[in-house]
């Protein structure tokens, strides 16, 4: 929040206070929505920036003072984090125009200490407080969320507004993006059909979910039985979602409504399959796939109203910058610390992975 819009909103919250002289037992309530309303109007037009760097997939969100997305871009990591932010907040750019200003920056997603470098980040925060706070920005009653993402998945447990409990999946891959893909590509079937195809199977065929390496041999195996596809793929989101809920979900209770996010949300075998394991509706948000963005991008909002002071955001020039990482093994004690460095045009801007302070910047 810039300082005018500050000092307007607070000269006119002052008008109101002075304004009001006929004595009332609701004048406290009546001064507080006023002034409500009037911090409202004035986050209304201004823009705050979320940005969530993940191992698969870099989302980018732009919400407005009432917390609705204004745009959003998912694209592709491909192993470059710093290099996809670039490409994302060109893309962004060109989709609203370098003269939007933007208020406060959010950063989340595996890759959001050097995310938060490159963008400027206002607040840095995790993926299950990102995903919570976005979550219930939909829906206040949410209890259960199911995040599932290109190489890992989550779940998240809320309780009267508050993040409780959490569980993420440990090496195996088994169920993420990355293995539908894989298995997509194999059977020749663009990924978007998966859904629809399991849908129209009347019986799952049994498929080992406990490994991507077993589903795998288990399919091709039903293949050469000569089971129908529809069948194969139904048996398989089946099992990855008994895989999900045995592994991920273990020991948790799991209440409704349930949120389910993150791309592989997009496939409604496995939404489905969810249900009738549950026995109960499963919701899919409408921006499902950047909701981690969103909710960095809110809880940046929610910071600079608080604060009040102006961002960090570097700015729509961040593609034209010169960012590059060195790593070194620090020597000077018995630690041995693998120590990285952040560069940007030829300055060090940050240091991390010393356990002491000797690199810090």
């Amino acid at each position: 929040m810039t300082n005018n819009t500050k000092t307007n909103c607070e000269s006119d919250c002052i008008k109101v206070q002075k304004s009001d002289l006929v004595s009332s037992p609701n004048k406290g309530k009546v001064l507080r929505e006023t002034n409500e309303g009037i911090m409202a109007d004035a986050l209304a037009n201004q823009y705050f920036l979320g940005v969530d760097v993940g191992s698969i997939s870099t989302n980018l969100a732009v919400i407005n003072g009432n917390k609705e997305l204004v745009e959003s871009i998912y694209i592709r990591t491909e192993g470059k984090p710093i290099q996809s932010v670039q490409r994302g907040i060109v893309l962004l750019k060109e989709k609203i125009g370098e003269d939007f200003v933007i208020s406060g920056v959010g950063a989340t997603g595996s890759a959001r200490q050097l995310t938060g470098l490159i963008v400027g980040a206002d607040i840095v925060k995790n993926e299950i407080t990102a995903h919570s706070v976005a979550s219930l920005n939909v829906r206040t009653d949410i209890q259960t969320i199911f995040e599932i993402g290109g190489q890992d998945s989550k779940i998240i447990l809320i309780r009267n507004g508050i993040a409780i409990d959490f569980a993420m999946n440990t090496v195996c891959a088994a169920g993420t993006g990355s293995f539908l893909d894989q298995q997509a590509n194999r059977l020749e079937i663009p990924i978007e059909q998966f859904g629809d195809l399991a849908l129209k199977s009347e019986h799952a065929v049994s498929i080992a979910g406990r490994c991507t390496v077993f589903a795998e041999s288990d399919m091709i195996h039903k293949q050469q039985l000569g089971h129908p596809v529809e069948d194969i793929i139904r048996g398989l989101s089946e099992a990855l979602v008994r895989n999900y809920l045995n592994n991920v979900g273990k020991g948790k209770e799991i209440l409704g409504p349930i949120m389910f996010q993150g791309g592989v949300a997009a496939n409604i075998g496995i939404r489905d399959a969810f249900q009738r394991s549950l026995n109960q509706e499963v919701i899919v948000p409408e921006n499902f796939a950047v909701m981690g963005a969103i909710g960095a991008a809110i809880l940046a909002l929610n910071k600079m109203i608080k604060k009040s002071y102006d961002t960090k955001f570097v700015g729509w020039n961040i593609p034209d910058l010169q960012y590059e990482t060195k790593g070194f093994e620090c020597k000077d004690c018995s630690n041995l610390c693998e120590v990285i460095r952040v560069i940007r045009d030829g300055k060090t801007i940050a240091c991390w992975g010393s356990k002491c302070k000797k690199w810090e910047v």
